[in-house]
């Protein structure tokens, strides 16, 4: 297996997890899955991540993970999976709000976003079963509880 992950931090932040986690989390979405790929994860302020939701999904806000898959063209090798961009101040809130650790938070939305460049969806409800469970399991094997469980 041979994965590379290209990351880009755009904000003065500390409380970020460290690129090994970020690699460890992709790497445990993308196993079983794919051989190789290559992904860029940049982690932006809510500014630049209102802007990129705005022109790619309508909605006039900030929001915790974009995804960007990249369409290789037919013919053409290319481990390219595409582009995440994740709003570290926007991660940070949910955290808070959700009653979850930083770091477990961060690992799901690492793994939600890059499940996203695999081709998985949560538009209709079949769709989110299938990736809501895939992700408590992938969560699991790193020994995070169910992000989905209602807080205590």
């Amino acid at each position: 297996m041979n994965y590379s992950v290209d990351l880009q931090i755009d904000v003065d932040n500390a409380d970020l997890p460290s690129a090994e986690s970020i690699e460890r989390w992709v790497t445990t979405a993308l196993e079983g899955r794919r051989d190789r790929g290559e992904i860029c994860i940049r982690i932006v302020t809510p500014e630049e991540s209102q802007t990129l939701n705005r022109e790619y999904r309508g909605k006039d806000k900030p929001t915790n993970v974009l995804s960007f898959p990249f369409e290789v063209p037919p013919g053409i090798p290319m481990d390219l999976l595409g582009d995440l961009a994740i709003c570290a101040e926007v991660v940070a809130e949910e955290a808070v709000e959700q009653e979850k650790s930083l770091e477990d938070h961060w690992a799901h939305m690492v793994i939600h976003g890059t499940l996203h460049l695999l081709g998985f969806d949560h538009i209709n409800d079949d769709e989110a079963e299938e990736m809501e469970a895939l992700e408590r399991d992938l969560l699991a094997r790193l020994g995070i509880s169910d992000p989905y469980a209602e807080p205590n």
